[in-house]
């Protein structure tokens, strides 16, 4: 009795599957002709296929490999040898990469003849897909310090601090809010070094649940836990050359005392490793609030902080340097001239005007954006960008900051005005009857258009300026 005649006994066919389809691991049978017996739904899911797809058809004509004997499965099934924990990559019938770890064993009857072969598999596609996505090599660190745009005083003297880091291996903290262009000074900083010919890894800490970065960032050997296989960590695979750890005050507490050690000690221990390894590694860690805060509100521990400071950049806000907005916005304007195919020559003084007034919440990143997106709004002959081709919502939100800005400057007046302190609903009062007067004018004291902006009706609006007395 063949293994496809065992399965299809009355009523065993309906336990297997129900059994083989709460298991929360791949699992897929062959019988002795390669044709696909049992495919549970892990599996499927794993493989992104349906399981029509895959019973009845032999592995080859379904899943490609460089070669047949690539596949675990028809390997265990032609040698009859058992394979543990081994590592497999291969396409589905839709062309997209899978990698697995897979324990295949023979099937054999009672006179030890084989009738098939079973997979028991556990997916880690998106393990090496991370893996692969934060792993820069030299050729991958495009930035130097003729890439830092900026003339501006307080960036000038951050600049002249991370070229004269170059110098050391010492461990140094970027501070910058998002869009500041940590990892742009991370990656100067280390072609400018002696370790330029070393790799640089990039990691963001907050990418990664706790359960994955660990593994990631020290590496695991093999058997510490259900699927682990030996592989190094980015620590390792950094040999020589720097690595990033972007977002530092995402990590854990315990993974940032993990980091602490393996700094002052130059040594790192695999996940399930009883050994340590010596490293030469120079660490760069970005952070993207204030230290203290950061130490204050437990995302940082102390202790780290102050081993990773050893040199200490902070890199000003968009807001407090201006002054480069044209230098970033004409370097950003030949990006995309050759990307689109253009030729825009410059940005007109009203957009300028807007943008020296307007606080960049986003920095530099939302600046390129900016940009970006209005050179998809120009038309055929447009040399420069204008107002109409700026995004909306760039628009709305620099229109919202003006008008809370003169807003405020009008309370100010106005309670420069008072001789005493407002109660509470004389100043709400006070500051509606100001934002009613400052729409309406910019609606031409058109009621209808007003309220469609103020996003009330004609009739709330029209009992607002009578209760405000607003003329």
């Amino acid at each position: 009795m063949n293994l496809d005649q065992i399965i299809k006994i009355e009523g065993f066919q309906s336990i297997l599957y129900s059994l083989v389809d709460v298991i929360d691991i791949g699992i897929h049978i062959i019988d002795t002709e390669g044709l696909t017996i049992v495919y549970n739904k892990k599996m499927a899911e794993i493989e992104g296929m349906d399981s029509e797809d895959v019973l009845g058809k032999k592995i080859p004509d379904i899943f490609k490999f460089q070669e047949e004997t690539e596949s675990t499965l028809i390997r265990a099934l032609h040698s009859g040898k058992a394979t543990e924990n081994s590592k497999q990559t291969y396409f589905n019938n839709l062309g997209q990469e899978i990698t697995t770890i897979n324990n295949t064993f023979p099937i054999l009857d009672q006179k030890q003849n084989i009738i098939g072969a079973i997979e028991v598999a556990k997916d880690i596609t998106n393990l090496e897909r991370i893996i692969k996505d934060n792993i820069l090599n030299k050729g991958d660190t495009k930035y130097t310090f003729d890439s830092i745009i900026g003339t501006s005083e307080n960036f000038l003297d951050v600049i002249e601090k991370s070229k004269r880091s170059t110098r050391t291996t010492s461990s140094i903290l970027i501070v910058g809010e998002t869009g500041t262009g940590k990892e742009l000074f991370a990656q100067s900083i280390h072609n400018g070094s002696n370790r330029s010919t070393h790799p640089f890894i990039s990691q963001n800490c907050a990418a990664l649940p706790d359960s994955l970065i660990e593994g990631i960032l020290f590496g695991t050997k093999k058997g510490a836990f259900t699927g682990s296989i030996e592989r190094p960590g980015l620590f390792e695979q950094a040999q020589g050359g720097t690595i990033l750890l972007d977002e530092i005050n995402s990590l854990n507490p315990n993974l940032q005392a993990k980091l602490l050690r393996a700094l002052q000690e130059r040594t790192i221990r695999r996940v399930g490793d009883t050994k340590d390894k010596k490293i030469d590694v120079r660490v760069i860690a970005t952070i993207n609030e204030d230290p203290i805060d950061a130490i204050s509100n437990d995302h940082l521990r102390k202790d780290l902080y102050y081993r990773l400071s050893v040199v200490s950049l902070f890199i000003p806000p968009l807001r407090e340097r201006k002054e480069d907005i044209p230098l970033l916005a004409q370097s950003f304007i030949e990006k995309f001239n050759a990307l689109f195919e253009l030729d825009i020559k410059g940005i007109s003084d009203e957009v300028y005007s807007l943008f020296y007034d307007y606080e960049w919440p986003g920095n530099v990143r939302e600046l390129e954006h900016i940009i970006e997106g209005a050179m998809n709004l120009l038309e055929p002959g447009d040399t420069k960008i204008e107002i109409p081709h700026l995004p909306t919502l760039f628009k709305k939100k620099a229109h919202m900051e003006e008008t809370q800005l003169d807003i405020k400057n009008d309370l100010i007046q106005n309670e420069e005005l008072q001789d005493t302190t407002l109660s509470l609903d004389d100043y709400i009062a006070n500051t509606e009857k100001i934002y009613l007067e400052k729409i309406l004018k910019e609606h031409g004291m058109n009621i209808s258009q007003a309220a469609k902006a103020l996003n009330i009706s004609r009739q709330s609006l029209q009992y607002r300026l009578k209760k405000h007395q607003v003329k």
